[in-house]
């Protein structure tokens, strides 16, 4: 087992769950990835998005029964069920608040504890894993989730201490902000388009689906737009960590050119993923918080933006 194997509770995360006969068309005409994608096997990133385009929520949604689960930051969750129950009268579509039947755990580097479980699970983005009543979903190279019915939260979670040291939440994200995979947080809510936070890369909009909130927006800014805004990852030397929405300055442009989106504290300096304006990340002058904060380095992202694939899916 490599020695950066660990594991700790997904306790950030609250979980959205959608049921009922017109279930998979209410959601398919509100969020910005096409549920036709998904199998028991499969799931996928999404966002939902005002008429305006701008994203309420991000998320990963996975098939559970005769259901969906959206995975999303807790602090969203009231504010999204209020608008969506606006919508959902008009379909035979029920949602409620379900983290309090899940327990979560993100996965580090442990494929052969999960295979301990039944859980023989892909090394492909998205992909997952049932057995026993359990649920893995991988979410990038050896990070994966794993869903645990409450009732079992206890007695699972004394199993995968004995075979894998608890962490702390920040390494988890850690790995997030290297996996290059952005996320609506309560301060970044309304703030963003998906493509800025490169959600088209990795597979959370589908531009072959049809209708749904705010796609006209997303739609008009992918195939005629030029993204003037996107996600980058960023290393600040020292400090502490930024919240998102924390602005980005550039001397050379003068004012604000883009918010923090997620941060976590590594080893010798915080890395984060931050939207920012395109000219001025190729300047290479960026600074937080003020005009004169401290200096930022951009580091490399995983995946590269490739419009003609994206618009594939």
């Amino acid at each position: 087992m490599a020695d950066s194997a660990f594991f700790c509770s997904l306790s950030h995360e609250g979980v959205l769950d959608a049921r009922g006969p017109d279930a998979g068309k209410f959601l398919q005409g509100q969020l910005t990835c096409n549920l036709n994608y998904l199998s028991d096997s499969q799931s996928s990133l999404g966002a939902r998005c005002t008429q305006k385009g701008r994203m309420q929520s991000s998320f990963r949604i996975l098939l559970e029964g005769d259901g969906y689960l959206l995975a999303m930051a807790s602090e969203l969750i009231e504010a999204q069920l209020a608008d969506l129950k606006k919508y959902a009268v008009f379909s035979k579509a029920k949602l409620n608040d379900d983290s309090s039947s899940w327990a979560r755990f993100g996965l580090d580097s442990a494929q052969g504890v999960l295979a301990g479980l039944g859980l023989e699970l892909p090394q492909e983005d998205g992909a997952v894993a049932r057995a026993d009543g359990l649920i893995a979903v991988r979410v990038s190279t050896d990070r994966a989730e794993l869903w645990i019915p409450a009732e079992r939260a206890a007695g699972l979670r004394q199993h995968l201490a004995a075979q894998l040291p608890e962490g702390e939440l920040n390494q988890w994200l850690l790995g997030q902000v290297r996996a290059g995979l952005g996320q609506v947080m309560p301060q970044t809510r309304e703030l963003f388009i998906p493509q800025m936070l490169n959600l088209q890369a990795v597979g959370g909009v589908s531009f072959k689906k049809g209708c749904y909130t705010g796609q006209e927006i997303v739609a008009r800014m992918q195939y005629l737009g030029k993204l003037k805004r996107r996600l980058y990852r960023l290393a600040l030397p020292s400090g502490e960590l930024p919240l998102p929405g924390t602005p980005l300055f550039s001397p050379t442009h003068g004012s604000a050119i883009g918010e923090v989106v997620l941060a976590a504290q590594a080893a010798d300096q915080v890395e984060l993923l931050a939207v920012v304006q395109a000219e001025a990340a190729e300047d290479g002058n960026l600074h937080l918080g003020t005009l004169e904060g401290p200096g930022l380095q951009l580091l490399d992202l995983p995946y590269q933006l490739d419009r003609d694939r994206e618009i594939l899916r």
